[in-house]
């Protein structure tokens, strides 16, 4: 037990005898999923509290790890921890300038791994350059660490700290210079060799440096396929041949018979080029030489073997790739490093094996052949982006990597045995992995599960929009919707060429045109049925149908389609109108109501009204609430509703603290068995303990609210906005509630993906009806 004496917090803390086991550790492993967090996630404001995170409660996790080593990833973040070590022996392209030159690297990888896995690493810099004593160093301090990743150390020194390390330990380790690099050219490889025509076991392949990473990319394509007998090195003084006696036996691996004076002379004919070695080597005239469609991977850094402009326009049909970000296919590393030790760690994997790296080169290239987000597209300010030789490995911005990376490897460490952890469910596991990073939107993804059980025909007003026509691809291949797209028939098709998107079984329709007259002419009688007694005459009606919202509208209204979406260009007013008067609310709607979800970390929240009803009275309230609750209740969530003001339960005057009040009033009386409460102002009924301390009275007390009702326009329509704005936080709507058929509208220049989202819900609303 520890000596409560020797504590600086002694005089704080409860005895043993108050603090019970199971709470103790409860305490230390509650919620842990391997995380370290900087700042504390756990209760630390009262005394109990420091009581169980430190002394007397710490004692009970030190004794469960003395007595089971393994439940030191229970109970510590040693499984979501990677040491990211180095001696400075080899900084970037620098050379060799000392440990702590080395730091800020280090320091940048260590923010590498916690953006694109959620992994915490530390950085350690190591004063020794004997072997030796850099590996005696790691062993020793390795109890603290998950995982360690190598970096920035010198060849050969690189290899055989690397080999020894393994043997020891029992944890992932890699030398990301080495490795790294090797994955993300070989998926490269894989990927250029489809779009030149070449098989692998055929192609020669010549290489510009012979140090580590060269080495091991090497490695990684021969075990891919390419034949030793095709693979020509060179490093500082030529042709790495059998009959050279200087060299080591790492190098003499890869030696080849002595036929090639130069390099030069070497890439004539020569399929692909690997340089991972010094600027400018290659000239234009010898980039000619090399076979058709040749593959060049010009990697050296800052400056490639041969410039990209150069070698782009010295051939045409050139398929390259360099180090650089500013050019197409970046053989980045953190495309891999952060994305293997994730998988790797969260099965607890003994080693990185060849198996675990192969899937993630396999992963890597499969992924570069699917669609691209449209949030990756805008990221890196493209007006597309898709499988070619622009574009043979992903993006590192690519939202996807983590669970489709990760989920390899670590699939691939459980089928070769040096896992110790099994996944069994592994949609659940890519949920979580997307969870990690915040991008776990489990309410959309139920939306869009339920959608592409009975897909629904989509009509777009705005078919002559870029994000639109996107959108309607994606929902197409997503099996969600058959578009039906509205507008000028040879500008959409030119669009659909020019952006190469594949839309050909979307039907188009031209609504002023003369091919649709007959139906503009029954969509106006339709009309002019509906509001002939509102002074619309038969004539206007008709002339009506050459405007798509209307014409759109019509054809939901007539079932020639199941669903609208439009409001891309336009205000909402123009877009609204057109249902109202053609489709109009539901039987029994009194108002309808337009509500915003805004996804959060702690799950989905719902505004309402931030559209349609400017300044809704108590009874209107009352309406617009009713609408939220059922639309939640239908998305298999239970609504938890608080109804705002700038009051808290009568504590001020004021016409709209009043109507609110009177509003929970009619909802507690009418509909007690809603969850409901107010007038309440926001920080109240968002932060349940300082509610259940100040109104202990309140309906809402030990909820978790996820509704919002505001008690006009203005208060909603600014609050989403600016969480919108300030927060980043992800909103899909408005979605129109109380319509008798689907009928949504977008927020004028919203973002492809937040269309995506509207498209399945208008699907979803469409099943319903």
């Amino acid at each position: 037990m520890i000596n409560e004496g020797a504590s600086i917090f002694a005089p704080l803390f409860f005895g043993m005898s108050q603090i019970r086991k199971k709470e103790a550790l409860d305490y230390h492993s509650s919620g842990r999923k391997g995380k370290l967090e900087i700042i504390p996630t756990k209760p630390h404001s009262s005394q109990r509290d420091l009581a169980l995170a430190y002394s007397p409660g710490v004692a009970e996790p030190v004794l469960a790890i003395a007595e089971n080593p393994d439940d030191v990833y229970k109970y510590t973040a040693k499984g979501n921890l990677v040491a990211i070590i180095s001696n400075g022996t080899a900084i970037l392209g620098l050379g060799n300038l000392g440990p702590e030159a080395s730091k800020p690297v280090m320091e940048g990888k260590g923010m590498l791994f916690k953006i694109f896995a959620d992994i915490d690493g530390m950085d350690i810099e190591v004063k020794a350059t004997d072997v030796d004593e850099f590996v005696n160093t790691v062993k020793n301090i390795s109890p603290t660490f998950g995982g360690i990743n190598l970096e920035d150390i010198k060849a050969p020194e690189a290899f055989e700290i690397e080999e020894k390390l393994k043997e020891a330990l029992d944890i992932p380790i890699m030398h990301d210079d080495q490795h790294g690099t090797a994955i993300i050219s070989s998926a490269a490889l894989i990927n250029a060799l489809d779009i030149a025509g070449k098989k692998i076991e055929d192609v020669r392949v010549v290489v510009s440096g012979a140090g580590a990473a060269a080495l091991s990319c090497v490695d990684l394509m021969q075990i891919l396929g390419v034949k030793k007998e095709n693979v020509f090195m060179f490093d500082s003084k030529g042709l790495v041949h059998n009959e050279r006696t200087d060299i080591d036996n790492r190098k003499m691996r890869f030696a080849s018979d002595n036929k090639y004076a130069s390099l030069a002379d070497a890439l004539n004919g020569a399929d692909v080029f690997l340089g991972l070695s010094q600027p400018n080597l290659i000239t234009p005239d010898t980039l000619r030489t090399m076979a058709a469609n040749p593959i060049v991977f010009a990697m050296a850094n800052p400056d490639p073997e041969i410039a990209y402009d150069v070698a782009i326009s010295s051939r045409e049909d050139i398929i390259m790739a360099t180090g650089r970000s500013d050019h197409p296919n970046q053989v980045n590393n953190v495309l891999g490093f952060p994305f293997i030790f994730r998988g790797a760690l969260d099965v607890r994997a003994r080693c990185i094996n060849n198996e675990m790296k192969l899937a993630a080169v396999h992963a890597l290239a499969e992924l570069a052949r699917h669609p691209v987000p449209e949030e990756v597209i805008e990221a890196y300010n493209l007006k597309n982006l898709h499988f070619g030789k622009d574009y043979i490995i992903p993006k590192p911005l690519d939202p996807r990597l983590i669970a489709v990376v990760s989920s390899a490897v670590a699939k691939a460490a459980i089928d070769s045995g040096v896992a110790r952890i099994t996944i069994e469910d592994w949609d659940a596991y890519s949920a979580e992995l997307q969870k990690r990073m915040g991008r776990d939107n489990v309410l959309s993804r139920g939306i869009a599960e339920r959608a592409r059980k009975d897909p629904k025909r989509v009509v777009f007003a705005e078919g002559d929009n870029y994000k639109i026509l996107k959108a309607a691809q994606q929902a197409y291949d997503e099996g969600v919707a058959y578009p039906i797209l509205l507008g000028d028939e040879q500008k959409i098709r030119r669009m659909l060429d020019e952006h190469e998107l594949d839309l050909e079984s979307a039907q188009i329709i031209d609504p002023r045109s003369d091919q649709w007259l007959k139906t503009r002419e029954e969509f106006g009688a339709r009309l002019f049925s509906k509001r002939m007694r509102k002074g619309l005459t038969e004539s206007e009606a008709i002339r009506t149908m050459r405007d798509r919202n209307y014409f759109g509208a019509m054809m939901v209204e007539m079932g020639m389609a199941d669903a609208l979406i439009s409001g891309m260009t336009r205000n909402y007013g123009r877009v609204i109108r057109p249902g109202l008067q053609t489709i109009g609310p539901a039987v029994g709607v009194k108002k309808v109501c337009g509500m915003y979800i805004v996804e959060t970390k702690q799950g989905p929240l719902f505004f309402a009204d931030t559209t349609v009803n400017v300044n809704p009275s108590a009874e209107d309230l009352v309406e617009i609430t009713l609408r939220v609750s059922e639309s939640i209740a239908k998305m298999k969530i239970v609504p938890r509703i608080a109804l705002l003001s700038y009051s808290n339960f009568g504590s001020a005057e004021g016409e709209d603290a009043e109507k609110v009040a009177k509003a929970v009033a009619i909802l507690h009386r009418e509909h007690p068995n809603l969850i409901v409460d107010g007038d309440v102002q926001a920080n109240f009924a968002l932060n349940g303990a300082m509610l259940k301390e100040n109104f202990p009275f309140s309906r809402l007390k030990d909820q978790k609210v996820n509704t919002l009702i505001f008690p006009n326009l203005s208060a909603g329509n600014i609050a989403y906005k600016l969480l919108q704005e300030i927060a980043e936080l992800e909103v899909t709507g408005p979605v129109l509630l109380g319509m008798r058929k689907s009928y949504h509208i977008l927020q004028m220049g919203c973002s492809v993906r937040e269309i995506l989202n509207m498209i399945r819900i208008a699907v979803v609303d469409a099943q319903m009806k």
